[in-house]
């Protein structure tokens, strides 16, 4: 079910600016149980929205691993977005207008402290599984180490403890792009639309590989001189991005992505930090992740204490943590049965 809630009070930001109130587009499936146990919240990635159901299909849906029947699951737009929260479509109050290119920079801190004042007003005491992948992972790491009692069991895809100076620089190529369309300094609502286009085609290159391009887009036999189908793929992709999607939106939230760090301003190393992460927690890296690649994942999982690793095998790079939803329910399950294994095993030490 779709729904929204208003913060009305000022939302601060990290650098010191603040939001004259906040408003959070969000989606809830399923009920709570008796005990409140059943939370299950997800924190999406760059250009998906709240609509879970729609983006993850095959690892929540009725007959998925996540499913209302027996969860409660909660999925938020993030913040900077255009799909209901508060971002640079929304109206700046001052001036009685849209954002657009105006909306303050926020970072991956600043929408972590969006969803817990959503945790807030939806009375949620305890969430049984925080997930995320990509940005969504970002995300969810700052909100764990915020609030530590909070999550039970954290599973982090394809994701990192500090964005890379390569994942840093495939976004700002992205924002060249975008901002060489002189249309994004219109500030209208279809600003920088061709730039976002060519955006699109850049993160592709990032999201996928050499190997699945060569697999999903070659030619058979000599085929034509020019319009060859990587390149159609390539616009097909951008025009559908720019269909869905507004430019504003994707250099705010790329920002955010590139501010990511999660011992910035905590005065300790990244992997003391990490060592704070109290939920029990699976990470998971795509073999293939040009983006993320696997020595992320394993970071974070050498820092999170106790923290377990998996590999996926998967032809389709970064885009893999949203293709591979078969294999990623094999492993969260394993990963619930190896809890609650340790667990009986707890139970029946202090009962001899």
């Amino acid at each position: 079910m779709s729904q929204n809630y208003t913060y009305k009070k000022r939302f601060a930001l990290e650098s010191g600016l603040s939001l004259p109130q906040l408003e959070i587009a969000y989606h809830t499936y399923g009920k709570l149980n008796a005990d409140k146990s059943n939370v299950i919240w997800v924190v999406h990635a760059l250009t998906a929205n709240s609509d879970v159901f729609d983006w993850w299909k095959g690892l929540f849906g009725a007959e998925d691993l996540f499913n209302p029947r027996d969860y409660f699951i909660v999925c938020a737009n993030n913040l900077g977005s255009c799909y209901g929260t508060t971002g640079p479509l929304s109206i700046n109050p001052d001036t009685n207008e849209p954002w657009y290119s105006y909306f303050p920079q926020i970072t991956i801190r600043d929408m972590a402290h969006s969803l817990e004042l959503l945790r807030q007003h939806l009375g949620i005491e305890k969430i049984h599984t925080l997930i995320g992948g990509s940005q969504g992972g970002q995300i969810a790491q700052e909100w764990v180490l915020e609030n530590p009692e909070l999550t039970e069991n954290l599973v982090l895809i394809a994701t990192n403890a500090q964005h890379s100076p390569w994942g840093i620089a495939f976004n700002e190529s992205q924002r060249l792009a975008i901002k060489a369309d002189r249309t994004y300094f219109s500030n209208l609502a279809n600003g920088g639309e061709k730039g976002l286009l060519a955006a699109r085609s850049i993160a592709l290159l990032s999201y996928r590989n050499y190997h699945t391009y060569h697999s999903t887009q070659k030619l058979d036999g000599a085929g034509p001189f020019n319009n060859h189908p990587a390149a159609s793929y390539q616009r097909y992709q951008g025009e559908k991005l720019v269909k869905r999607f507004n430019a504003y939106s994707y250099v705010r939230l790329s920002e955010a992505m590139d501010s990511h760090h999660v011992a910035r301003g905590r005065a300790y190393s990244l992997e003391t930090v990490l060592n704070g992460i109290k939920a029990r927690t699976l990470v998971v890296g795509l073999t293939s992740d040009l983006l993320f690649p696997p020595s992320e994942q394993k970071l974070l999982a050498k820092g999170i204490k106790g923290a377990s690793f998996h590999e996926i095998d998967s032809l389709y790079g970064h885009d893999g943590f949203l293709i591979e939803t078969a294999k990623l329910s094999t492993l969260i399950e394993a990963f619930y049965k190896s809890i609650h294994e340790s667990t009986e095993q707890r139970i029946h030490q202090n009962t001899n």
